[in-house]
């Protein structure tokens, strides 16, 4: 799908880490997208937030993970959406790999938004990669 100008996006779980994460691979590419929409959160992002903030790769402790998230959602304001989309309301995803995947498409489409990722094979309408 297309960008569309101050469009709110949810934020997949990568450019979530990838802006709070300097040494994070696709730190500068979301930081250059980030002026293009309002960022949209959600239970399921904050938490793969913080359980991918404690693995060994990044290192935090659970504190500073929450941290970091609280920190930026008091910077940002990002707009909080519930997950309000039963499961059983989904769009089907081709694979069970893309489960969550393609319920946080399916939620951002019910909130008039699009799942901003770095994942190319998220194959919903309502995706949109973040340019390289």
């Amino acid at each position: 799908m297309s960008e569309r100008v101050n469009q709110p996006y949810l934020l997949d779980i990568a450019p979530l880490l990838a802006m709070l994460w300097e040494r994070h691979e696709h730190h500068e590419r979301t930081m250059a997208w980030l002026s293009k929409g309002r960022q949209a959160i959600c239970p399921l992002t904050e938490i793969g937030f913080l359980r991918i903030s404690t693995q060994p790769a990044y290192g935090a402790t659970f504190p500073q993970a929450k941290r970091m998230l609280r920190e930026w959602k008091e910077a940002e304001k990002p707009e909080f959406i519930p997950c309000d989309l039963d499961a059983l309301d989904m769009d089907d995803p081709s694979t069970g790999k893309h489960t969550t995947d393609f319920y946080l498409a399916s939620l951002a489409q019910k909130h008039g938004m699009q799942l901003a990722t770095l994942d190319e094979g998220i194959k919903h309408k309502a995706t949109f990669v973040i340019p390289a």
